[in-house]
């Protein structure tokens, strides 16, 4: 398989595949939802939480820092990751343009 050309888009779409790309895990989606539920978390609630090896799940939480998504603070021995608020704003309103430039054609038949 030959290496994605990202030049060829923008920096939009490829931001897009960036984020599409992090979110295509389950196990990060889990780590999302969990974080969304409770707002904040120490990487070992989640090792118990999801059931996953502690360094499982520090990898998923590296790919999920990297774009942005989970920041982290380090507080002793634990580190203590949440949602970033403002990445976060900028990612829903990144995937809501995109979502809301469809218009459905006015017959269903479109296929």
């Amino acid at each position: 398989m030959g290496l994605t050309k990202t030049e060829l888009f923008t920096d939009q779409q490829n931001e897009i595949a960036q984020i599409a790309k992090a979110f295509s895990h389950p196990a990060r989606v889990a780590i999302i939802l969990h974080l969304l539920k409770i707002n904040a978390c120490i990487n070992s609630d989640l090792v118990q939480e999801m059931g996953l090896a502690q360094a499982t799940i520090s990898q998923h939480l590296r790919e999920l820092k990297e774009i942005g998504i989970v920041k982290g603070t380090i507080e002793g021995v634990s580190v203590n990751y949440c949602i970033n608020a403002e990445k976060w704003e900028e990612v829903k309103l990144l995937f809501n343009e995109m979502f809301e430039r469809y218009n459905p054609p006015p017959t269903n038949d479109c296929c």
